[in-house]
């Protein structure tokens, strides 16, 4: 007869979705799944967690970016579909989107200065995962697109849609929206979603270049610089309703599987 272990005693043979790098007071974190194009799923954004939501103090700048050809495609569609047949009601669509808002605050709201670097494709949550960064610089072949219209969910994932529209401004966000379209990272420069745009090869020293001084600022000094251009950015938002967006997206999403929209975004794996 066979014998089985307790779940408890299994080891976890997953392999790690994100992997970090510590260089003194910087520390690199890295999107580890080039395979699915650094897709974003539950078991990414709980070692996202792991890292970000209990910070280091000793880390001064934290460096996200990702492994292979693109920065991020976006959500595992896969995953999100398998949720929906598990609970059609969308539970486990606000469960992943409650981290997924986690995440990005942690990123944003920390005390270490995030920098994304961005290369290749970043797509719907890899787009709010760069965006949650304080600063971005991406090769000048990158490109953005936020494709969740449609695929028949709402703009809602991490916090994403107001601060991007105080980054950005909302007529240009609304037409970014509404027609899903890409855009370079010339023009992701242009509308500040990008403060630097190098050749992929000097991606590196770009972001080197902005964390060298960094290092150096008195801690307490840079902790309470940071906090203040928190809260003031905030202050100039008139409404940050994003702790709503994991109901949302459960929501809409359950309603689409309801009543299946044809057309675009029919196929594909991320969102």
């Amino acid at each position: 007869m066979k014998l089985s272990l307790p779940a408890f005693l299994v080891p976890d043979e997953r392999a790690a979705t994100v992997r970090t790098r510590r260089e003194g007071p910087v520390l690199h974190v890295e999107l580890n799944a080039p395979a699915s194009g650094n897709a974003v799923t539950e078991a990414m954004l709980d070692e996202l967690l792991d890292i970000v939501a209990v910070p280091d103090p000793e880390v001064r700048v934290l460096v996200l970016g990702g492994a292979g050809s693109d920065f991020c495609l976006g959500g595992d569609r896969t995953e999100f579909g398998q949720w929906l047949e598990e609970d059609p009601t969308g539970r486990g669509i606000r469960v992943a989107g409650e981290k997924a808002r986690r995440v990005c605050e942690a990123i944003s709201g920390g005390p270490a200065v995030t920098i994304a670097r961005v290369q290749g494709k970043a797509v719907g949550a890899g787009f709010a995962l760069a965006l949650a960064c304080d600063l971005r610089v991406g090769a000048d072949t990158a490109s953005f697109r936020l494709p969740e219209l449609a695929l028949g969910l709402p703009t809602a994932w991490g916090g994403l849609l107001p601060r991007l529209i105080h980054e950005v401004g909302a007529a240009r966000v609304r037409e970014l929206i509404l027609t899903g379209r890409a855009f370079d990272a010339a023009e992701a420069y242009g509308l500040s979603v990008l403060q630097r745009v190098v050749p992929e090869a000097g991606l590196d020293d770009a972001v080197a270049a902005w964390a060298k001084p960094v290092v150096r600022r008195p801690e307490a000094a840079l902790r309470v610089t940071k906090a203040l251009l928190n809260s003031y950015t905030a202050a100039t938002r008139l409404a940050d309703p994003s702790f709503l967006d994991a109901e949302l997206m459960a929501s809409v999403a359950a309603a689409t599987r309801r009543r299946p929209a044809s057309g675009e975004g029919a196929g594909g794996s991320h969102s």
